[in-house]
């Protein structure tokens, strides 16, 4: 076994290797950029070498750079995580000519299975079903669109070195077939190094379930059960769960023994993910497969009991596998989510800057079978860099059931406290409670068809609004008897007021009788408009004043509601749902209604930057006149590169930046006449 090995990445999947190489005894050296010099993960690490400036292509992807790492440490081995060079054939190649083990698949299986073009002639070869697509290489936008006219729209327009979602487009026709391959080759060289890409049939309503794989190097493979990760944004996952809801027994078995075969056709021998994309009716495609760990694959370890981390270690020591196919028991569920750097108020664009408040919920595992677990590379206090992936963590829940593993997840996501940047849970929040979600009823279109216009802010209404209220009710309570103890009111008296409140969220008021104290449980009585009491929440709660999580009882449920403070009251967060909560006496709610609504300025003229980027094009001129739709500009950040396009048609009045400027968001790009 190795003594000391080196993980060539950064972030959750840095820390995460860590965590394991630390219980097997073994040393670990992180390597970082300017950008990450005090990222957690190499505070964790045993050592760290410095490698260059932020940008990956000059720090993360530079081979040499971490050869020369392993040999200043003494490092025997290579981690590479998931994405920069973990699927990259010359780097265990280098890493070999230096006598250093590379932690993963051998080169000959990443030259086969790692090129999705190259994975795709040999699943073919193997007789593996493979949805029709064109795998030669494509010259330009022209060529692109004629292939795509011949295989029929829509159609996929993939990175050949891709992952993680990046340089993949969806085309429906000629024009965003032309726009797709440019983008899609642009992110391909940004974040691969390698610009080639290819067409296939885009299957409408798929499902994307994919089979975890796990070899030696004596010749055993063996598969892990399944991944469904349908909930995807921009072919980026977001959600991802253990097993499928969709998958029977026998679907299982097909797909998993599939898997083997074209893993054994190739000598695989680490973990890989092979990927399908499947049919409503259990049909299965293959899609492609990745040579190297997933960023998914908590919720496969929390549902076998196998660290695959462990296992990829082990492996490439030389091991066997201590286990075959009849050992592996699928226990129970997990469900992931995604916990990105983005606002998904202003369409999910990236968000940069200091988490000035980072507490995640408690992990750990209930005496009932339920566990909460949070993969993280972030720390309060750090920053989040336009320069890498904007995750922040991977939020995973396991438990006996689907149900409960949802519940589980929607509860820890709202005790997930964030301040500082934006960022996605309370879209993650409000998805777990979604119906169709929670039916299983799934496709790689789920967040379009159901949030067609993006996702805004909810209104509370139903259980939500009495929840909410209260919460607040009880806050505002606690809060005034523990005021009224630190400044000695009443001289110790008993306090006479009427305990009818008005809780105002938002636009909505809901009148509520209040009882109870600080060591009893409280009770938040809901009034109808005549001032009768329609219903009765009790609340059991360790709350104190100060605390950003208000976490206790309600009904019998657990519940967590984080807590801002605000000008006389409380931003409420629960569900999706963010909320002002003001809690006024019957007499305060009435003057308020009197108090006029501030009005914003307007902005309709500026084209304003979304979120803090690098302008990689600006399409029109000043007085060029611009349709609804028409592109405007193109914004790099976090790897990823969005276009702004017109709103409304208009005329060009100004232009007012430039291509290869930084901007901050809400900076002004173009101003209309």
């Amino acid at each position: 076994m190795f003594d000391k090995i080196l993980i060539a990445n950064r972030g959750e999947i840095a820390c995460r290797v860590i965590k394991t190489a630390r219980r097997m005894g073994i040393k670990t050296v992180a390597v970082f950029s300017d950008a990450d010099r005090d990222a957690l993960h190499v505070e964790m690490a045993d050592e760290a070498v410095h490698i260059g400036p932020p940008p990956a292509a000059e720090s993360y992807l530079i081979i040499d750079k971490i050869v020369a790492a392993c040999k200043a440490t003494g490092a025997q081995a290579v981690h590479p995580g998931y994405g920069f060079l973990s699927e990259r054939e010359a780097f265990p190649v280098a890493l070999a000519k230096e006598g250093i083990v590379f932690i993963g698949p051998n080169p000959r299986a990443i030259a086969a299975m790692g090129d999705k073009i190259e994975s795709k002639k040999a699943a073919a070869a193997a007789k593996v079903s493979t949805v029709p697509g064109y795998l030669g290489e494509i010259a330009d936008p022209a060529e692109a669109v004629k292939i795509a006219r011949e295989i029929g729209y829509p159609v996929m327009i993939k990175a050949s070195a891709g992952g993680g979602g990046k340089g993949m487009r969806i085309a429906y026709g000629d024009k965003e077939c032309e726009e797709g391959f440019t983008l899609a080759r642009s992110e391909a060289r940004s974040s691969f190094g390698d610009d080639r890409v290819f067409v296939e049939k885009f299957i409408e309503n798929p499902r994307h379930i994919e089979i975890q794989v796990l070899g030696d190097k004596h010749g055993n493979v063996i598969y892990l059960g399944e991944r469904e990760c349908s909930i995807q944004r921009r072919n980026q996952k977001v959600i991802e769960e253990a097993p499928s809801p969709l998958l029977d027994e026998a679907t299982r078995k097909a797909m998993g023994e599939q898997a083997v075969a074209l893993a054994k056709a190739v000598g695989y021998d680490s973990a890989g993910t092979v990927e399908f994309v499947a049919g409503q009716d259990r049909s299965f495609f293959f899609l492609e497969m990745n040579t190297r760990l997933q960023v998914e694959h908590p919720v496969t370890e929390l549902i076998t009991g196998i660290d695959l981390v462990e296992q990829m270690i082990r492996v490439a020591a030389g091991e066997r596998l201590a286990f075959s196919q009849q050992d592996v028991k699928l226990n129970g569920w997990a469900v992931e989510s995604r916990i990105y750097a983005e606002d998904p108020y202003r369409g999910f664009l990236p968000s940069i800057g200091r988490l000035s408040r980072y507490r995640p919920p408690h992990e750990g595992s209930t005496s009932d079978g339920l566990t909460v677990r949070n993969d993280t590379g972030v720390y309060e206090g750090g920053e989040i860099s336009m320069y890498y992936d904007p995750m922040i963590a991977k939020l995973v829940s396991h438990a006996p059931t689907r149900e409960q593993a949802i519940d589980v997840q929607a509860t820890a996501l709202d005790a997930f406290y964030i301040d500082g940047i934006r960022h996605n849970i309370p879209f993650l929040t409000a998805l777990m409670q979604h119906p169709r979600w929670r039916s299983g009823d799934l496709s790689t279109g789920f967040i379009k068809e159901e949030f067609p216009d993006g996702f805004k802010p909810r209104e509370p209404q139903g259980e939500e609004l009495k929840v909410l209220a209260a919460v607040a009710a009880a806050i505002d309570h606690q809060s005034n008897v523990r005021r009224r103890e630190i400044t000695h009111q009443m001289d110790g008296r008993p306090v006479k007021f009427s305990n009818h409140r008005v809780v105002a969220l938002g636009s909505l008021n809901q009148h509520v009788l209040v009882e109870g104290g600080l060591d009893t449980p409280i009770k938040v009585a809901m009034l109808d408009e005549n001032g009768n009491a329609v219903d009765t929440l009790e609340l059991a709660s360790r709350w104190w004043p100060g605390e950003v999580v208000w976490a206790g009882v309600v009904r019998d449920k657990d519940v967590c509601v984080q807590v801002r403070p605000i000008l006389n009251g409380y931003d409420l967060s629960y569900r999706g749902i963010h909320v002002p909560a003001r809690v006024y006496t019957v007499r305060e709610a009435e003057l308020a209604a009197l108090m006029p609504e501030k009005v914003g300025a307007d902005m309709s003229k500026y084209l304003l930057c979304p979120m803090p980027g690098l302008v990689k094009a600006i399409n029109v001129e000043a007085g060029a006149e611009v349709k609804a739709g028409d592109p405007l500009a193109v914004v790099e950040a976090m790897k990823m590169e969005n276009i702004l396009r017109a709103e409304r048609d208009g005329k060009v009045l100004k232009i007012a930046a430039k291509v290869g400027e930084s901007l901050a968001v809400d900076a002004v790009i173009i101003e209309f006449a």
